[in-house]
């Protein structure tokens, strides 16, 4: 089985034509076809279609004045483990 990604656009009529080439002639495929809207951008959309409420960085970003807050020390990663 080989999974085949690709990224298409729909015609004015709204249908989708696929041409998947696989280099093999007069042969016989199964084929299973899952459709799901393309993501607004690589990051998967904007904070709001994130799920974060509007304007949360910007209302957040640098709210702490306070100049003794300062990070914890995280401690160290655990030693890695030899394969």
């Amino acid at each position: 089985m080989q999974t085949i990604r690709v990224l298409e656009k729909t015609g004015k009529d709204g249908t989708l034509h696929l041409d998947i080439p696989l280099g093999k002639p007069e042969s016989e495929f199964e084929v299973v076809v899952v459709v799901q809207p393309a993501q607004a951008s690589a990051n998967g959309g904007t904070a709001t279609e994130r799920g974060w409420p509007a304007g949360y960085f910007d209302d957040t970003y640098g709210s702490i004045t306070d100049e003794s807050f300062t990070r914890p020390p995280q401690g160290d990663l655990p030693k890695v483990v030899d394969l």
